[in-house]
């Protein structure tokens, strides 16, 4: 099975917690539960509704985040893109590795927007 996982990151490389705003994307391919590719992507700049068409544009299957509001998760799944919010601030490739793994804890939705 491939996926394609979305994460927004900061310069450094770590979970960015406010998503509509990351200055990257790392977006991670996994075939048979193993990464196969990375590469970090720069978004288009923040309006209101882009990002979920620009990610489907780029087949992302999965996003991962800190939080992210109602109507963000309403425009992904409605792009065929499932959204796991709450999770860790840490290193985007062990995230990505961490949800593959089924070892993740995902805390709930840190967005009240």
């Amino acid at each position: 099975m491939k996926i394609k996982i979305a994460i927004p990151v900061n310069e450094a490389g770590n979970l960015d917690p406010h998503f509509g705003h990351c200055r990257y994307f790392a977006i991670y391919l996994a075939e048979g539960g193993e990464i196969v590719s990375d590469e970090i992507l720069q978004p288009p700049p923040h309006e209101p509704g882009i990002l979920p068409k620009w990610l489907a544009g780029q087949e992302v299957t999965h996003v991962l985040t800190g939080g992210m509001g109602n109507k963000a998760i309403q425009l992904f799944n409605h792009n065929n893109i499932q959204v796991f919010t709450g999770a860790p601030v840490m290193q985007s490739k062990e995230l990505a590795n961490g949800f593959l793994e089924n070892n993740i804890q995902f805390n709930g939705n840190h967005c009240d927007h």
